[in-house]
């Protein structure tokens, strides 16, 4: 499928449009994957000056993920891992049974609960930096404490305003003709919800999916306010420690740097496919 340009260059013939086109596709190309590219580059190189950015090293060495390895970089990535893997989860499985709720039952006050998540999605992390603590060390009715726990960096992200919004529009525009006919059949509710619902969502889940693990995987503060030992950090946080500790070499960063951006590259190609339908699909046709 072909897409026209925002700048009408597909309609542009010619030796002169394509000669134009070519080098405007390799300057954007230059300019968003340069970084990247020198940042893989430098990760495997022997890097001692921070300006020192080099596209053609003279040795490629893993000396950088040794010692990252010492500085227990890897414990940081799998306790990100572990945080954005249960959280993901949590998240999604709260995003579509909200989202089936309000986009096909009728209850008092549907309007006052979407105001409410628009406005969680509009408040800064700071504002509720210290509340989500308190409530964190003394989680209230049960009154446990999960400041430097695992599950304190994942309960607070398991309902994303933004995905039970995704979700619930998508559902809206599932036709409701396809649930009577399973009723029909005699399919139960939650047998219509997992058989004919949730399947037709696959492009929303994708779209949501990409997102929630982004947000997850890059979240700085949650995990700076109950992680007290570092054993409990994540990757973000270990970055910001790697950054003011003048033992560690330039290197070791930037190998840091490209294992916290890997998981991110990945999860959006395994959603690609159903992330683009997510995101190109103003509606479903029975």
């Amino acid at each position: 499928m072909r897409f026209d340009t925002a700048l009408g260059l597909e309609a542009r013939k010619g030796p002169l449009a394509s000669i134009g086109k070519f080098v405007l596709y390799a300057m954007m190309l230059v300019v968003f994957t340069g970084p990247l590219f020198g940042l893989l580059i430098s990760a495997f190189s022997t890097t001692l000056d921070p300006t020192a950015f080099t596209l053609w090293p003279d040795e490629l060495t893993l000396e950088n993920f040794a010692q990252a390895g010492e500085k227990n970089v890897y414990l940081y990535l799998l306790n990100s891992f572990v945080v954005v893997g249960f959280g993901l989860l949590l998240q999604m499985v709260v995003s579509v049974f909200a989202a089936y709720a309000l986009a096909r039952k009728r209850f008092r006050g549907m309007t006052f609960v979407l105001l409410v998540m628009l406005a969680t999605m509009m408040l800064p992390e700071e504002i509720i930096a210290i509340p989500l603590s308190l409530v964190l060390a003394d989680l209230p009715l049960v009154h446990v404490n999960l400041i430097d726990t695992y599950l304190g960096m994942i309960l607070p992200v398991g309902a994303w305003g933004f995905s039970i919004l995704v979700m619930t529009e998508f559902m809206k525009e599932v036709p409701v003709e396809l649930e009577e006919a399973a009723r029909i059949d005699g399919a139960g509710e939650l047998r219509t919800f997992f058989t004919i619902i949730l399947p037709l969502c696959r492009p929303a889940l994708g779209v949501i999916g990409v997102f929630g693990f982004t947000m997850i995987w890059d979240q700085y503060l949650l995990p700076l306010i109950v992680a007290n030992e570092s054993s409990h950090w994540t990757l973000p946080i270990a970055l910001r420690s790697l950054r003011s500790d003048e033992q560690v070499g330039i290197g070791v960063l930037l190998a840091a740097s490209l294992l916290a951006l890997l998981p991110s590259v990945i999860a959006f190609l395994a959603f690609q496919r159903q992330f683009m339908r997510g995101l190109t699909s103003g509606a479903i046709k029975g």
